[in-house]
Formats: C-alpha cells, sequence, structure tokens
C-alpha cells in the first residue's frame, strides 16, 4: 500500500512537472496564446504586468488586425455549408475566444454590422443560400440556423455585450427551442423546410453543442435544466457512438482526430465545451473522452494536429508536423478544468 501511494505521488509530481515545461513553452509562443495561457492555466488577472503586456501584443499584431480589418465586410461571403472554416463567422468566434473586446482598434465596426442583421424573432442572421432542392428559396438571403445563431451569441457575449438587451433576447429564445434530448434542427421561417438529413425528433449533434458553448458563459445557464438536457444528449451519443448517428454525426475516427480552430463536431470541441460544466467534470463518459485525449500528448506533454482546415493555412496550428501552441492550450485547459474540479454537491 505504502509503494503505491509512493508510486502515485511520484506521477503527480511527473505530471507537474510537465505541465510547468508545457507552460513555460506557451509562454514563448506568440502573444495571443501567451494571453490566454496566463488567464486561463495560470489565472493570473487582468490588470497583471503581464497579462497588460501579452495583451497589448496581442491586440497589435499584424496577423490578427487583417483578420479584423477582414470582418469588417461581414457577413463576408455566403453561408452555403457551417463546415466552411473559412467563413467569416468562424473567424469572429476566433477573434473572441482571444480575448477582443469591442474597445479594440477596428471590433467596433465588426460588431455592429453583426448586430445589425437580427430576425423578429430574436437571433442574430448571416446570409445564406439554401437551394430550392433542399427546401430553401435559391436567393441570398439574411436568415439564421441553429448551426449558427448560437455563434453569434457567443462571440457578441466574448465582446462584452451579454447584457445587451438583444442578445439576451437572442438567447432566451433559442434557448427556448430546447427539447428534453437536446436542440433540433432548427432554422428561421425564411429558410422554408429546410432541414438536416435527419429524423424530426432526433437532436442535432452541433446545434446542441453550440448552445451549450453559449450557455456556459452564464452561471445561471451552466446550471439550467436545458444545459442538462444537452449535455446527456451528447454524452449519450458518445456512450452509444457505435449504433446511433443522428443527422449524420459520427463519432469515429475523424471525430477524435486533434483540429482547431474548434468549427465542427469533433472531441476536441466537444471536451472543450462539457468541460465548462462543473456538474459534468466527474460523468465517467467525459473522463472516457478526456483520456483519449491525453493518450494524444507526446513525452513534453504537447499536442500536435492530426487534421488540419486549409482555409487557415499558415498558422501555427494549420499543420500536423510539430506540436501546435494553441492546440495545446486549449487541450490542455479542457483537462485542466475536469482534473482541478470538485465533485458537484447534490
Amino acid at each position: 500500500m505504502l509503494f503505491r501511494k509512493q508510486q502515485q505521488k511520484e506521477k503527480e509530481k511527473e505530471k507537474e512537472k510537465t505541465l510547468d515545461e508545457t507552460i513555460k513553452w506557451l509562454l514563448e509562443g506568440p502573444p495571443w496564446v501567451q494571453y490566454r495561457a496566463r488567464r486561463d492555466l495560470l489565472g493570473e488577472r487582468e490588470e497583471e504586468s503581464a497579462v497588460i503586456q501579452a495583451r497589448r501584443g496581442m491586440s497589435s499584431d499584424p496577423v490578427l488586425l487583417s483578420l479584423i480589418r477582414e470582418l469588417t465586410d461581414w457577413p463576408g461571403m455566403v453561408l452555403n455549408s457551417h463546415k466552411s472554416a473559412g467563413h467569416s463567422l468562424h473567424k469572429l468566434v476566433f477573434l473572441a475566444d482571444l480575448g477582443f473586446q469591442a474597445s479594440d482598434p477596428g471590433m467596433a465596426a465588426v460588431i455592429d454590422r453583426v448586430l445589425a442583421h437580427r430576425a423578429d424573432e430574436g437571433p442574430f442572421q448571416v446570409l445564406m443560400n439554401i437551394p430550392r432542392a433542399f427546401g430553401g428559396s435559391g436567393e441570398d438571403q439574411w436568415a439564421w440556423a441553429l448551426c449558427d445563431a448560437p455563434l453569434l451569441i457567443y462571440a457578441l457575449s466574448l465582446f462584452g455585450f451579454s447584457d445587451d438587451p438583444r442578445v439576451k433576447a437572442a438567447l432566451g429564445y433559442l434557448a427556448g427551442l430546447v427539447r428534453e434530448n437536446g436542440w433540433p434542427c432548427a432554422v428561421s421561417p425564411q429558410l422554408g423546410s429546410f432541414r438536416g438529413p435527419g429524423r424530426r425528433d432526433d437532436p442535432c449533434p452541433y446545434a446542441t453543442l453550440v448552445m451549450l458553448k453559449v450557455l456556459s458563459l452564464d452561471p445561471q445557464g451552466r446550471q439550467s435544466s436545458a444545459a442538462r438536457s444537452g449535455a446527456e444528449s451528447l454524452l449519450g451519443l458518445w456512450a452509444q457512438r457505435q449504433t446511433r448517428h443522428p443527422y449524420l454525426f459520427y463519432m469515429g475516427t475523424d471525430f477524435c482526430k486533434l483540429k482547431t480552430p474548434l468549427v465542427w463536431y469533433d472531441l476536441l470541441h466537444l471536451v472543450e465545451v462539457l468541460s465548462r460544466f462543473p456538474f459534468l467534470t466527474q460523468d465517467p463518459r467525459l473522463a472516457e473522452m478526456a483520456e483519449i485525449l491525453r493518450g494524444k500528448a507526446d513525452g513534453q506533454g504537447r499536442f500536435t494536429g492530426e487534421s488540419a482546415w486549409m482555409a487557415w493555412k499558415g498558422w501555427e496550428f494549420s499543420q500536423k508536423k510539430s506540436p501546435s501552441r494553441w492546440l495545446t492550450l486549449l487541450t490542455c485547459r479542457a483537462l485542466q478544468r475536469i482534473s482541478s474540479a470538485p465533485p458537484e454537491v447534490p
């Protein structure tokens, strides 16, 4: 027994040493990686000098400023596929995840354009074109779907608009669409009879994932019955992944490949979102997914992409040859939430 305890202590010390070395490596990366590592992994406050310095470097980074300038043409190209990683929608969410605010250079103009297009029922819209063969009009039109509307709310909330009445109304409407098994495939009236390739009673895994993503930003949302229904739906699909594939969302080999930015329905995206909910951190199904992620680390605690979005070619995470700091940060952050969380009190 004493020998086992000693072994466990040695393993824990080795993990801590590896994590320390990993964080040191992250802090040698670009300012936006440094900023998130200090805030999310080290827990440093916004007013600390090192955080301020990293924040300044991020907000003046030429590549990121170029991305912001590109988004001033919002909505950019017409959205034909929510899996289109290069669409302005996903670039907007990426900037939000980095920590950009409305006060950063160029961001106010982008945010104003996003806020300008809102459906009568509440959700914010993007420019879409659904072919007639799939139930749409075949024309470019402003509309929303549960594959995109939650992401706009998510980005606006992180930009500092969570208390804006328009954002609250949009979230309230979409949260109200939840069912016992999560969120369905739902679209705005402008899109007619369009619906994804699945049974009407099935949950849409991706819509459920992005709705959980936005609910995770608010303490009440994290404990809501809607969040619990959505989380149970996704964890249930993981447990039954061999037989259940609603809306053709599979959870096999490709699903488990590390890939960033977090654009679509995959293992890292799912663990990143579910790890934000305290009531799930001890769930054995989430623990199983987390263990798969841990197993992908190299001997130095770093992670290398196993697939890449070609639309992000040139970014340090858009390759499969060497460890990525951004991918490592996202993975370590999600795993840290799970490993450090206390059991939920009934």
